[in-house]
Order: structure tokens, then C-alpha cells, then sequence
């Protein structure tokens, strides 16, 4: 059992909270630095011509590579995580993490094929081990403080959202304007400050994620709760491994069989009608929904009727983050071939002093939050500190030197990367408002936050295809206003307020404490293919403009988004009795 006492954490505080919160804070901002400086360029990398130092590629390849990637990334906490829980904990999963990352930025700047791909599975596996044991440190240290963890999250999501805002706008900045390897190498330069600062202030979290040891832990889950048991059977195994291996092996094929053009193919056959790609995949879904039926059928009435209210939430959220995942992918490409970022006069002017204030003042706040931290830990961590202290002096420099050279333009060139910042911008804004929301006593049940979600998401895809509709089929290049982007990125972070923060947070509510890993692997499995989707739907808007124009494509996310928000609404009552009385 855990010897350390959890006071302790508090007797060195900032704003309130543990020092130790902080240090996370500022490694998990570096981490998110880095994986959304570097996906904010991977499409505009692969799909900028050899003239422009990228490879050229139809924009086809770029969308499957990139769907794969970021599907696996999901995938791999299941790895991470089980590491963490069984053989390595928490901390050194973080490490080992944030090392792999690091080393993979730093093979994407060398940008040969080789390192680009080596690049990708490090980043892959990094974040597999890094993602799903920083929020299990908070939730550990907070353990005998469960009335300050809804803080403790909330400053935590600011810091996810400062290091995205943060890596969007400088290595995208960096990416475009200079050149494709100073953003990858930039986003490996801040995962490495942030390991470092990490690994020498790792002492501030006493016993808290060590190695586990068996601790009665396990014993407790199994008997907290007093339905029936539900162990997997051999057969469940070996199908469930099946479907997991045949999943892995079509995600994988999708991108390699394309960029090779058929030349390495692992699914080329045919089943009757079916090619080897559709056979394989449904014939994975049908093994595993198998599973997961039979399973159904093994739990009580009410365990089982609150397991199905989880699916069709994960069902629903798939298709969620499909359409908001064209952010990186379809709309970044919108922005750079069709919209209209070049601003003269008054209107390159106001850009540029907001676009200042908007960089200078998260900044200032967040090196405000860094002296308070300093003034805590730095005589016990001054390493650690040192570290923290050099990564800001540079992030400064930069952002300097980056605006510095803004204003020495006469004339205005907006990044497409640029735009991907007011997700992140919009969150920090609107973020207390939701939060204020959901403690009201108009707070919305679970269905309408999902059905208000999938509206907004539909909402801000009909904006970018007003905006697009004049523009003709096959079109490669287009002068629409950049105001359509600005309001697809406001509405669609509206939605993901509604859905994003409280899906997980249903998850623990619906299942039995002894299931809440097994439905989170689950939850992640719904994301992942949810971000293959994202790139499968990117692969389709190519045709889809090239035959009816690409505003057709942007008005069939809009339907598919509006119609799964109606069905939210029609199944209320359904959904409602079988979560037996959950809020």
C-alpha cells in the first residue's frame, strides 16, 4: 500500500493547488506542443510540391497516411496503458513516452522517407505510453481530495490547450514560412525540454506512479460492486485478438497499398463481390460485435442495459470526431488552395495586432504561472526549473522574432496552419461558460449536450459550404473569405464543448467500477476509428469535388452531422430508461 501521505502535496502550493500539478501542467503543454505543431503540417508536408520542398504526393495519400497515424495514436494507450498499470507505472511510462516522441520529431526533421515513417511509429508509440498516465498521476494525487479534482482537471485542460494554441501558431509558422524541417524539429525540441523538466522534478509526486505492486488494489475492484462476474473465455480471446489483429492489418494496409500504388499490398484478394480491404475490415467488426453481444447477454438486466447506453454514445461519437477531424486534414487543405489569407491596408494591419495580443498575452499568463511555480520548487528542482526557464526564454524568442518579421510585410499572408489556433483559442474562452452551464439548472441531459454537439458540428460545416459553393467542380484553387473558416472553427468548438469534456465522464458513470478500464479501451477504440474516418472522409472529398464540387462534400458532413443529432434527440427516452436513473 501507498506509504506517502497525500498532504503532504500541499504544503507547497500554486493558485491553490500542488506544485506537483504544475509540473505536469507544463510537461503535458510541451507534449501537446509538439504533437499538434507537427500534425498541423504533416498533410501540408506531404501534399506541397517538390518545388515547394515536400513530396508531392495526391492529396489521397496524405489523407490515408494521415487517418492511420492519428488512429493509432489512439490505439496505443491500450498499450501505454497497460504497461503503466501492470509493469512500469505511471512515471516511467511518462518518460518512456515523452523520449519516444522526442526522438520521433527529431527523425521527421530529417525528412527522408525513411525517418518520416520511423518518425511516425515512434510518435505513435510515445504517445501511446505518455497520453492516458499523465491524467492517472492527477488522479492519484488527488486521491483523498476528491473535491478539488474538478479544478485540477480544469487547469490541466488549459495547459492541453495552451501547448495546441502554442504549437499551431509558431511551428506552423515555422513550417510554412521557413521550411518544413524547423516546425517538425521544433515540436522535438520542446518534447525533450518537457521530458527533461519532468525526469528532475519527478520527486515532487513522492510515491505516486511508481512501479505497481500488488496491493489488494485488484481485490478491491473485483468485489466493490455486486453484480455477477463476467470473465473473458478463451474463445472471447482468441476471437477478440482475431478482430483486433485483422483491424490492425487493414488500418495499416490502407495507406502503404496507396502510396505504393499496389505494389505492397497485404489484402490484395477478392471474397464474391468483397475486395480484400471490405472484407477484411467488416469481417473484423463482425467478430467483434459477436463478442461483445454474447458478452451482453452474461450481465445483470441493469449492468447490461447501461453497457448499451455507453455503445450508442461511442457510435455517435465516432462519427463526432470524423467530421471535427477535418481540421487538420480537408479544411487545412481549404484553407491553403481556397481561401483568400492574403490582407493589405487596414485589414493586414488589424491581423496583425490581433494576432500579437493573441500570442503575446497567453504568454504572459502562462510565464506568470511559470514564476509562481519557481518560487515553489525551484531550491528542491532547480534543475528541473532550469530547463522550464530555457524552453520559455526560446518559445519567447520566437514568437518574438515571429511577429517582428509579421510587421516588417506590407502585405499579409495568413498561414492555412494559422486557423487550426482558434480551436484551442475558443476552448479557453468559452470553456467556464460550459462549465457553468452543466452546474445549472438548465443543464442539458446527455443526449440533447450530443445532440446540441452534432448540431454545431453540422452548423459549422454548412458555413464552409456556403463558402465554398462557388466553386466549380475540379477546381484546384480557389479566393473564398477567410471569415467561413473562422466560423466552422467557432461552431465546431461550441460542439466539442458538448460533447468532448463530458463523454468519458458517462463512461465512469454507466459501467461497474471493475469495468471502467476495459470501456475506456473501448471509448478509445471509438475515437481511433473515428480518426481513420476523419482521413477515409478526406480520401472521398478528392471525387466528391472533382465530380459535384467541393462545397457537395462540405453539405454531406452537414447532413450526416444534423441527422445523427435528430437521432440523439428521437432516442431520449429510450437511452434515458436504460441508463436506470443516471444523470
Amino acid at each position: 500500500m501507498s506509504t506517502y501521505n497525500r498532504d503532504d502535496f500541499f504544503k507547497s502550493k500554486v493558485l491553490g493547488h500542488p506544485s506537483g500539478l504544475f509540473v505536469l501542467f507544463f510537461t503535458e503543454m510541451w507534449e501537446r506542443f509538439s504533437y499538434y505543431g507537427m500534425r498541423s503540417l504533416l498533410i501540408m508536408f506531404f501534399t506541397a510540391s517538390l518545388l515547394d520542398n515536400g513530396w508531392g504526393w495526391p492529396k489521397e495519400y496524405a489523407y490515408a497516411i494521415f487517418g492511420t497515424y492519428v488512429s493509432l495514436v489512439y490505439l496505443s494507450t491500450l498499450i501505454g496503458g497497460w504497461f503503466a498499470d501492470n509493469k512500469i507505472g505511471y512515471r516511467m511510462a511518462v518518460v518512456v513516452g515523452a523520449l519516444l516522441m522526442s526522438l520521433g520529431h527529431g527523425c521527421m526533421a530529417i525528412e527522408t522517407p525513411f525517418f518520416i515513417y520511423a518518425g511516425l511509429t515512434l510518435l505513435v508509440f510515445g504517445s501511446g505510453f505518455f497520453k492516458p498516465n499523465m491524467t492517472s498521476i492527477i488522479s492519484e494525487m488527488y486521491r483523498d481530495y476528491p473535491e478539488k479534482k474538478d479544478g485540477a482537471y480544469t487547469i490541466f485542460y488549459m495547459g492541453v490547450n495552451a501547448g495546441a494554441f502554442l504549437g499551431i501558431l509558431l511551428c506552423g509558422y515555422l513550417g510554412e514560412k521557413v521550411g518544413w524541417s524547423y516546425g517538425f524539429g521544433l515540436a522535438g525540441i520542446f518534447m525533450f525540454f518537457g521530458l527533461l523538466q519532468f525526469w528532475f522534478a519527478q520527486d515532487i509526486f513522492g510515491d505516486v506512479g511508481l512501479k505497481p505492486k500488488n496491493d489488494g488494489k485488484v481485490q478491491a475492484a473485483i468485489t466493490e460492486d455486486g453484480d455477477k462476474r463476467n470473465p473473458f473465455t478463451t474463445w472471447q480471446i482468441a476471437l477478440s485478438g482475431l478482430a483486433a489483429v485483422l483491424g490492425l492489418v487493414w488500418i495499416i494496409n490502407d495507406p502503404v497499398s496507396k502510396i505504393s500504388e499496389g505494389a505492397t499490398n497485404f489484402l490484395d484478394f477478392s471474397v464474391g463481390s468483397l475486395s480484400g480491404p471490405n472484407f477484411t475490415i467488416l469481417f473484423a467488426l463482425v467478430l467483434f460485435l459477436v463478442v461483445l453481444i454474447y458478452r451482453l447477454t452474461q450481465y445483470s438486466s441493469i449492468t447490461r442495459d447501461r453497457m448499451i447506453a455507453v455503445w450508442f454514445f461511442a457510435f455517435i461519437t465516432i462519427f463526432f470526431w470524423a467530421v471535427f477531424e477535418q481540421a487538420p486534414g480537408s479544411l487545412t487543405i481549404f484553407a491553403r488552395d481556397y481561401t483568400d489569407r492574403v490582407l493589405e491596408g487596414s485589414a493586414g494591419i488589424t491581423f496583425k495586432v490581433f494576432n500579437s495580443l493573441m500570442t503575446i498575452v497567453p504568454l504572459g499568463i502562462i510565464t506568470w504561472v511559470l514564476s509562481l511555480l519557481f518560487k515553489q520548487t525551484f531550491a528542491k528542482y532547480s534543475l528541473s526549473n532550469i530547463f522550464l526557464a530555457l524552453s520559455f526564454v526560446i518559445i519567447w524568442a520566437i514568437a518574438l522574432w515571429m511577429l517582428y518579421n509579421e510587421f516588417q510585410q506590407d502585405v499579409t499572408e495568413v498561414p492555412a496552419s494559422w486557423f487550426g489556433v482558434l480551436n484551442s483559442l475558443f476552448i479557453i474562452i468559452f470553456a467556464p461558460l460550459f462549465s457553468k452551464w452543466w452546474e445549472s439548472k438548465y443543464n442539458p441531459n446527455a443526449n440533447m449536450k450530443y445532440a446540441i454537439g452534432m448540431f454545431l458540428l453540422g452548423f459549422g460545416m454548412a458555413c464552409v459550404a456556403f463558402g465554398a459553393s462557388d466553386i466549380a467542380p475540379g477546381a484546384k484553387t480557389a479566393s473564398v473569405s477567410l471569415i467561413w473558416l473562422v466560423l466552422v472553427y467557432f461552431f465546431h468548438t461550441m460542439g466539442e464543448l458538448c460533447v468532448s469534456p463530458v463523454a468519458l465522464s458517462y463512461v465512469s458513470k454507466l459501467v461497474p467500477g471493475r469495468m471502467i478500464a476495459f470501456m475506456f479501451g473501448i471509448w478509445y477504440l471509438a475515437v481511433a476509428i473515428g480518426m481513420k474516418l476523419a482521413g477515409v472522409f478526406g480520401e472521398a472529398s478528392e471525387g466528391i469535388a472533382e465530380a459535384n464540387g467541393l462545397s457537395y462534400f462540405f453539405w454531406i458532413l452537414t447532413a450526416v452531422s444534423v441527422a445523427l443529432g435528430v437521432l440523439c434527440i428521437i432516442t431520449y427516452p429510450i437511452i434515458r430508461k436504460l441508463m436506470h436513473g443516471i444523470k
